[in-house]
């Protein structure tokens, strides 16, 4: 048996990210705006505003990514609209939003050198040194938070009407 090629892991990596971002839709499916910024649980989070912060974190990794700048800085004053739909912003443009930042990364994937080329990320407050992460381990760092948001979901959604990722309700 042979290792699989880098063309087959890259077309794996944009398929797996595929597939979750399809999970996440489907336990929005049938919503509209005021559910997605109804509060279910005691958390703060609503299906709107976990769809926001995926559409940000991905664009977000998607720019360090391209732009690799040494000097990066995380912006923390955006981080209190971070996980809110804003009054503009509705599921469906969001969604379309998710889909060309999804066209971009899945672009870059196919493009970038080397998946096991070294970046920087940006510094916060919380890390105030530089480190430096492979472009696979970027990668996959969106694809946890796209994993990892997608349970916050499927809990705020059985809250909402009983529907989740593998079980929608049929009027």
């Amino acid at each position: 048996m042979t290792a699989p090629s880098t063309d087959q892991e890259r077309e794996d990596l944009i398929a797996m990210l595929d597939s979750q971002r399809e999970l996440f839709r489907i336990t929005l499916r049938g919503i509209d705006d005021d559910q997605a910024r109804q509060r279910t649980t005691v958390s703060e989070l609503t299906l709107g505003g976990l769809l926001h912060h995926l559409v940000s974190c991905e664009r977000h990794w998607y720019t360090v990514l391209v732009e690799r700048d040494e000097n990066a800085k995380l912006d923390v004053s955006k981080f209190d609209s971070e996980y809110r739909m804003g009054p503009e912003e509705t599921v469906e443009g969001l969604l379309k939003e998710w889909e060309t930042v999804a066209d971009d990364t899945a672009a870059l994937i196919r493009s970038v050198d080397d998946l096991d080329t070294v970046i920087p990320t940006p510094t916060s407050p919380w890390v105030p040194e530089r480190v430096w992460q492979t472009v696979r381990f970027t990668l996959l760092h969106i694809f946890r938070e796209i994993s990892h948001h997608s349970g916050h979901a499927d809990i705020i959604r059985e809250a909402l009407d009983g529907a989740n990722s593998t079980y929608q309700r049929v009027s």
